[in-house]
C-alpha cells in the first residue's frame, strides 16, 4: 500500500470512528430508518446563523407537519436542513434533548405538554435544567381513548357519567382495578384519560390502575389483557380498531373541540444563538401545516407517512385517521366529519399553529390539579411564571408576518378566550383558580 493510500485509509477509519462515537452518545433511533433530512443541494441560501437543526419525533399524527416539511421541501425553501430522527420513546426524546445535538442528541422536536416546561425546570430530568422554548402547536385533535374488546359490553363512550358504577363493579368482579394506559406519565395522554375518567365521576387515583406503556406494545397489550383502555395519538387508536383488538371509546375532539395537543419546542440556547434560523424553522412549519390542512392533500400525506422511513404503517389506516374517518364506540358508528379529525391550521377557534399561552397554561393547571410536580408547580403564580418564560409567541408572529400571512390569521392576544369542555366545565384563562376550584375530583 502506498503512503498516500495508507493515509487515506487511516483518515477514513478515523472519520467512521468519530461518527460511531457520536451516535453512541444519545439514545438510538428506532431500527429501520427513522432519520432523514433535506438534501444539502436543495437548501436555499437564507443568510441564517446555521443551516442545520436536529429534531426528534414520535410516529403519531402530531409529528406529521415536521415530516411533511422535510419531504415537501418547506424547511429547505427557507434555508434549513432539518435532520428529523425517530425517537424510540418519549423518555428517549427527553434524554436526547438534554444531550443536545452537540452531544449526539437533538436540539428539540415534538413534545407532549408540559414536557418542555418541566425539562426547563429540571422536574423530569433528574434536576438538570435545560431551558426550552415552545414555538408552535403542531396539531389539534387526532387523539383517542381505545377500549379493549374485553370491556365491549360496557359500551364506554366519551361521557362516562352514566357508566361510573362500571369501574367499581369491574374491580369487584375481576379482583383488580380497571387498567388504563398511556405512553408517558404526567403529560398530554395521561391528562386526557384522567379528564375522561374524572368527568365521569371516576377517581383516576383510587378507582383505576394507571400504567405507562409504549405505543408499539398497545396491540399486544389489548390482546393479552395487559390493559383495558389506552390513550394515545392516532394512528394507534384507529389501528386498534382496524386490527379488531378493541373499539374507540372516545376521541379527544368529543371531549374538547380544537383542543391544544402536542407542540414544537427547541432548546433555548439553540434559539437564542440562532434567531433567524428559528424563524425560518417556523416559516417552514407554518407552510407545511397550511398545505396539509387542505383536504385534497391528505391522501398524499398518508402516503408520505406510511413509508418505513417514517411511520411504517399502511397508508389506508393513516388516510382514514387523517380525514377524521372513525368508527366510534362499541357499535362502530361511522364518523365522517373532517372537523372532528386532526386539525393542522384552520379551526372554528382560529389558527391551530399559534402557541397561545392560555392553552399551554392549561397543562400546568392540570398538573397542579393532580399534584404532578410538587415544589415546582404548586400555585397559579408559579404556573404562569413558568409558562411566560417558555412560550415564545413573538417568534411565531415574526415568522407569520415575514411570510405575509393575512392580519386576521396572526393572533394579537396571548389568550384564545374561554374554553368549554364536553362536561360543561369552563376554563377561563383570566381566572385559572376558578377553573381549578370547579373541578370536583382532584388530588
Amino acid at each position: 500500500m502506498t503512503r498516500r493510500r495508507r493515509f487515506l485509509a487511516l483518515m477514513g477509519s478515523a472519520v467512521l470512528g468519530s461518527a460511531l462515537l457520536a451516535g453512541c452518545l444519545g439514545n438510538p433511533p428506532e431500527p429501520g430508518g427513522g432519520t432523514a433530512s433535506t438534501p444539502a443541494t436543495a437548501i436555499a441560501d437564507a443568510n441564517l446563523e446555521t443551516n442545520t437543526i436536529s429534531l426528534g419525533f414520535i410516529p403519531i399524527l402530531e409529528a406529521a407537519p415536521l415530516v411533511v416539511a422535510v419531504e415537501k421541501g418547506f424547511f429547505a425553501k427557507h434555508g434549513l436542513d432539518v435532520k428529523l430522527t425517530k425517537q424510540a420513546s418519549w423518555p428517549s426524546a427527553r434524554d436526547n434533548v438534554v444531550l443536545g445535538s452537540a452531544g449526539g442528541g437533538i436540539d428539540g422536536g415534538q413534545w407532549q405538554m408540559p414536557m418542555p416546561q418541566m425539562i426547563s425546570e429540571g422536574a423530569i430530568t433528574n434536576g438538570r435544567k435545560v431551558p426550552m422554548y415552545v414555538l408552535a402547536m403542531l396539531m389539534s385533535q387526532g387523539n383517542g381513548i381505545a377500549a379493549s374488546n374485553s370491556v365491549k359490553e360496557a359500551k364506554l363512550t366519551y361521557d362516562l357519567r352514566s357508566s361510573g358504577s362500571f369501574f367499581k363493579d369491574y374491580a369487584k368482579q375481576e379482583g383488580r382495578k380497571f387498567r388504563a394506559s398511556y405512553t408517558f406519565p404526567k403529560a398530554n395522554q395521561e391528562l386526557w384519560i384522567r379528564y375522561w375518567l374524572a368527568a365521569g365521576g371516576v377517581n383516576p387515583d383510587t378507582e383505576v390502575e394507571l400504567l405507562t406503556v409504549p405505543a408499539t406494545e398497545t396491540l399486544q397489550g389489548m390482546t393479552n389483557g395487559t390493559m383495558e383502555a389506552f390513550s394515545t395519538g392516532d394512528p394507534w387508536p384507529s389501528r386498534i380498531v382496524t386490527d379488531g383488538k378493541g373499539y374507540l371509546a372516545a376521541t379527544t375532539a368529543q371531549m374538547w373541540k380544537s383542543h391544544p395537543e402536542e407542540y414544537l419546542a427547541v432548546r433555548a440556547d439553540w434559539v437564542d444563538k440562532h434567531p433567524k434560523a428559528t424563524v425560518a424553522l417556523l416559516k417552514g412549519l407554518i407552510e407545511a401545516q397550511q398545505w396539509m390542512d387542505k383536504a385534497e392533500n391528505r391522501s398524499e400525506v398518508a402516503t408520505i407517512l406510511s413509508s418505513r422511513k417514517w411511520y411504517n404503517i399502511p397508508a389506508p389506516i393513516l388516510e382514514a385517521a387523517l380525514k377524521g374517518q372513525y368508527k366510534i364506540g362499541a357499535e362502530m358508528k361511522p364518523e365522517t366529519d373532517p372537523a372532528m379529525g386532526p386539525l393542522y391550521w384552520a379551526s372554528d377557534r382560529g389558527v391551530i399553529s399559534y402557541p397561545y399561552k392560555s392553552l399551554t397554561l392549561w397543562f400546568l393547571l392540570e398538573s397542579m390539579r393532580w399534584k404532578f410536580y410538587p415544589g415546582v408547580v404548586d400555585t397559579v403564580e408559579q404556573a404562569k411564571a413558568i409558562n411566560d418564560k417558555v412560550v415564545r409567541e413573538d417568534l411565531w408572529r415574526q415568522a407569520a408576518t415575514e411570510l405575509g400571512l393575512p392580519a386576521a390569521e396572526i393572533p394579537t392576544s396571548s389568550s384564545r378566550g374561554k374554553e368549554t369542555f364536553f362536561d360543561g366545565i369552563t376554563y377561563d384563562p383570566e381566572n385559572p383558580q376558578a377553573y381549578l376550584d370547579s373541578l370536583k375530583i382532584k388530588k
